[in-house]
């Protein structure tokens, strides 16, 4: 039995659309600074660390609250997977940095997000449980003070925080973003934000294998750190949604708050199957694809459409991104 609502609400101001278009602007605005810089590439998760072909199965005797969309149905799904530094530069694997974990599952079948159909689902999942702010606003100038340098954060803290405030704001920044990452085969990865599951509302968790010890040390390419591990063989990983109860704990806009596990537990939905890479020329082709690729959480079934005003401002900034390196 799943304590699972279906009491939520989506609350959406009036200036959204203006806030959001401008937003994009200002995105693709630094995404085509760095790719003058860099080369051809995504505003945030520029640089790739590895792609993967992978099985998603779904397995019987789910919750009747987690039946729904993808998870309606036994069997098993092909999957790609693009692993990725979150920063909008191309830097050095030990630089932190928030890692994205992005999974495209096949053999969906139904209304698109989007509208239309659609064959596909996608996750962006990040090695953190929460958004570090409330809605995209101080995020979304966060990020294009960070892309100007380390100079423009305390302007950007003073902007935003206040005298006050400025200080404990960085530090708290400072403490989230700084944290040492354990490698992909050992770290839980989260949507962070909501999407609806049929009538209900989730978050999407990713568990790694159970067993696995981190890296010793922090490697050269994080990439490599996991083709080592998979030379071994598959890494199976637990895929989980944890279900909206209410409001006051489980809130739909709030994207800070992570959802406590005593009030909504995470339930497994699938099993996620990391495959050995193809070598030669078929895995550079397979990696250019993915590459070439887009993966967004509204590339998404209408039954897991995304939920809040963070993933409304990823609709539209998102696409931006996509037109601006001619893959939308």
């Amino acid at each position: 039995m799943v304590d699972a609502s279906t009491e939520w609400v989506e609350r959406i101001a009036q200036d959204e659309v203006a806030r959001h278009a401008a937003a994009a602007e200002a995105f693709v605005a630094m995404q085509r600074a760095k790719s003058a810089r860099f080369g051809q590439g995504r505003a945030l998760h520029r640089k790739p660390l590895l792609a993967l072909r992978a099985t998603l199965t779904v397995p019987k005797g789910l919750p009747a609250a987690a039946r729904q969309g993808l998870f309606a149905q036994v069997g098993e799904h092909d999957a790609w997977v693009r692993l990725s530094n979150g920063g909008p530069d191309v830097q050095s694997d030990r630089r932190p940095d928030v890692r994205g974990f992005s999974l495209r599952v096949w053999g969906a079948d139904g209304p698109a997000a989007l509208g239309g159909q659609t064959d596909h689902q996608d996750f962006a999942l990040i090695n953190l449980p929460a958004f570090a702010f409330a809605d995209s606003v101080p995020f979304v100038s966060l990020v294009l003070a960070m892309a100007k340098g380390p100079a423009a954060l305390l302007p950007w803290a003073l902007r935003t925080y206040g005298p006050i405030g400025m200080l404990p704001a960085l530090a708290r920044l400072g403490r989230l973003f700084s944290r040492r990452f354990s490698g992909f085969a050992t770290e839980p990865f989260f949507s962070a934000t909501p999407i609806a599951c049929g009538p209900y509302a989730a978050r999407v968790r990713l568990l790694p294998p159970a067993g696995l010890q981190p890296a010793a040390s922090q490697p050269q390419h994080w990439g490599d750190e996991l083709l080592g591990r998979l030379a071994q063989g598959p890494l199976d990983y637990r895929l989980q949604l944890q279900f909206f109860v209410d409001e006051a704990r489980t809130p739909i806009e709030d994207a800070s708050v992570d959802w406590p596990e005593a009030v909504a537990p995470y339930v497994d939905v699938g099993v996620l199957r990391l495959l050995p890479p193809e070598s030669g020329s078929a895995g550079e082709a397979f990696t250019t694809q993915v590459e070439r690729s887009v993966f967004d959480p509204w590339q998404a079934l209408m039954a897991h459409r995304p939920l809040g005003e963070v993933m409304r401002a990823r609709k539209v900034v998102y696409f931006a991104s996509q037109q601006e390196r001619g893959v939308a």
